[in-house]
């Protein structure tokens, strides 16, 4: 084969694209109940943009990114994640100016140069949301019953949430101090990444998926030692909120999450079904970034959640079963086959998906194609039938056929189809 798809990229085709459909069309329709509106920022953006927001001494930015000089000689980046294209748009379009608070959400695909694997592709999908403008607790509350409404919607379960809080500007500089001390002795046994990670910021420690690593966290301190009384009061609300929405969680203390703008609640909605990479969606509060990219100083929160891991979880739990079309049309002659193009062009100015057969093809081959289409009802149309002013069906389920006059066609499909979603 002379052509194949970039490694780590790959087509979503038949019947999967209509799991990803469902997906994407369940997220509109939650994030709408829940005041948030669409953002479609562009997939390319400077590089400094992504440095900015997410760290440049992260794996993403030191590693992962696709970069690239552009004919003007400008470093441009491929977006790996969306919460830095959204925040760039809400301060150049001075979005604070709507009605507090602002709510976006967006979906589309992402970029990151990592291996390939099982839920982890080179080009990827992301749904996420954000929140500006409220810096209560009952915001992060909402954003995460978004999330759990949602996966609700598309009828995933065997979820575990777990939150936690790594403080602010105040108290964080102090845990990350105990950070680098308890891990100063232990130095030479952290994987290289996690060596330069404890002298540029050793929160970071906790994302390392290195066994040695993970075993010499065990005793490190835990952020909920140092937090100042603003963060223990926004993490007891929102445990209260949570507990009000009658939404289990649990407290995990060394859920940092690895990107620099996070400030106090974190969380991650988990599963045991994926591997390593188990999570499916994790997202926290970022009240300094906005100011970061010159804006004025708006407290947010939000979420990103990956499309591709969700499918695979949907395709586990359940079968997935294609769209049909609600009616086919066979015809035999010309004549037929102008009157079946009319019909069918009448039902698809509905909304309703109509396949019909073609001129010259046999009866019996156009009811063959009409079953693998798995058509419910066929509708058939010939010198006779014009004739006598008729149309003949077929009921392709239960073998029952008959006929109905031509001007009655219409209506007699739309009674069946109405019989057949009653069942």
């Amino acid at each position: 084969m002379p052509y194949k798809a970039v490694k780590g990229m790959q087509d979503i085709l038949p019947p999967d694209v209509y799991v990803w459909q469902a997906v994407e069309d369940a997220a509109r329709r939650v994030f709408r109940a829940f005041g948030f509106h669409e953002m479609r920022p562009p997939v390319l953006e400077s590089t400094d943009v992504f440095t900015r927001s997410i760290g440049e001494s992260t794996d993403i930015v030191e590693k992962e990114m696709y970069t690239f000089q552009d004919k003007g000689g400008r470093s441009i980046s491929l977006r790996p994640e969306g919460t830095a294209s959204v925040v760039r748009a809400y301060v150049e379009h001075h979005l604070q100016s709507e009605p507090s608070p602002q709510k976006y959400y967006y979906m589309g695909p992402m970029f990151r140069y990592e291996r390939p694997q099982k839920g982890r592709l080179r080009q990827f999908y992301q749904l996420g949301a954000e929140a500006f403008g409220v810096a209560e607790p009952g915001m992060d509350a909402e954003v995460i019953s978004m999330v759990w409404t949602f996966l609700g919607e598309v009828g995933l379960g065997s979820l575990s949430l777990e939150v936690n809080s790594i403080g602010c500007r105040r108290c964080r500089p102090a845990y990350t101090a105990a950070l680098r001390e308890y891990f100063s002795e232990k130095l030479p046994l952290l994987c290289p990444d996690c060596q330069r990670r404890h002298e540029r910021n050793p929160l970071r420690i906790f994302d390392c998926k290195v066994p040695a690593c993970v075993e010499l966290r065990k005793g490190a301190p835990r952020v909920s030692d140092f937090l100042c009384g603003d963060c223990r009061v926004h993490f007891a609300a929102l445990r209260g909120y949570l507990e009000d929405l009658g939404i289990p969680y649990r407290v995990s203390p060394e859920m940092v999450r690895g990107l620099d703008y996070y400030t106090r609640t974190t969380f991650e909605l988990t599963t045991e079904r994926l591997g390593a990479q188990n999570a499916v969606a994790a997202g926290g509060r970022y009240d300094r970034l906005v100011k970061e990219f010159g804006g004025p100083d708006v407290p947010a929160m939000g979420f990103a959640l990956g499309v591709e891991r969700l499918v695979a979880l949907i395709r586990e739990e359940r079968a997935v079963s294609p769209p049909r079309p609600e009616l086919f049309v066979a015809c035999l002659g010309q004549e037929a086959s102008r009157e079946a193009l009319k019909m069918a062009q009448a039902l698809r100015g509905q909304g309703v998906w109509v396949e019909t057969g073609y001129e010259g093809a046999s009866l019996k081959s156009q009811l063959r194609r009409a079953d693998r289409f798995g058509a419910g009802l066929v509708f058939i149309i010939g010198e006779d039938e014009l004739a006598r002013g008729q149309v003949g069906w077929k009921d392709m389920a239960r073998g029952t056929s008959g006929e109905v006059p031509m001007g009655e066609a219409l209506r007699f499909f739309k009674g069946e189809r109405d019989k057949a979603r009653v069942k």
